[in-house]
């Protein structure tokens, strides 16, 4: 990595412990930095920590028009970040908390990246659980109107968590699931599993071929968000969400 971007990754880690505002990094002019950047910085603030999975976004038209760009993304979620179903947050540990509604998967198996690019129905084969879920992100009181697709990715593609509902089997048809969302009991939104670019597992395919191409792979009890499909939410007061996902159940978060 050129000293450059290794400065973007130093500034990266100062700015979330100062809590400053997201903004472009202009030392980032292609993806292919942003994710070396990504990576770099995950890697610095792991510690002790571990990967649990992984995050895929912006894969709805919706959420793609919401932030201007054409193409899914995908981050790193960390294992003590991931919480239950019923979990209550601080809306003061984040810069600006977001909640996106997602059927996330789970893994049974490893894909080897020797087998990439992998198609939706290869990757299909290698889940063994599936949940509702909701995705906290961070976007830092990010300016929407003129937002970096290269600077998001280099944060770690705003992961700050993941609320999960109960795994149970994956059903025969992932993307003609239906979720409503509540937020304090009221319906906010509704979404199907189609709208994660036609069906769930066309991005778990591309997230399965992004890695291998760079030589890592998915591994057996990894979750993955697949991205949401219901506009994200950005709480300014006490709230309660519940995102139910018919034939998969139900998860629940609260704040203050």
């Amino acid at each position: 990595m050129s000293e450059q971007l290794s400065t973007v990754v130093e500034q990266l880690i100062a700015e979330h412990r100062n809590g400053m505002k997201f903004h472009k990094f202009d030392e980032i002019s292609n993806l292919s930095d942003a994710y070396r950047v990504q990576d770099a910085y995950v890697a610095a603030i792991i510690g002790d920590d571990t990967c649990a999975g992984y995050k895929i976004g912006l894969t709805s038209k919706r959420m793609q028009q919401m932030c201007g760009i054409d193409q899914p993304i995908c981050g790193t979620i960390f294992s003590s970040k991931v919480f239950r179903t019923g979990t209550r947050l601080l809306m003061s540990d984040f810069g600006r908390l977001g909640l996106e509604f997602e059927i996330c998967v789970r893994l049974g198996r490893d894909l080897d990246a020797r087998e990439g690019p992998f198609a939706p129905e290869q990757v299909g084969e290698a889940i063994d659980a599936v949940a509702a879920a909701i995705e906290l992100v961070d976007d830092r009181q990010a300016d929407y109107s003129i937002l970096d697709i290269n600077s998001l990715v280099a944060d770690n593609s705003w992961n700050a968590g993941v609320v999960l509902g109960a795994f149970t089997p994956p059903p025969a048809r992932l993307d003609i699931l239906e979720g409503i969302a509540y937020q304090d009991g009221i319906e906010i939104g509704r979404g199907q599993g189609a709208d994660a670019l036609g069906h769930p597992l066309v991005p778990l395919a591309w997230l399965a071929s992004h890695l291998a191409a760079t030589g890592r792979w998915l591994r057996k009890g990894d979750i993955v968000m697949t991205g949401s499909i219901i506009t994200t939410r950005f709480p300014t007061a006490p709230f309660t969400y519940r995102f139910d996902v018919v034939g998969l159940g139900s998860v629940e978060v609260s704040g203050s």
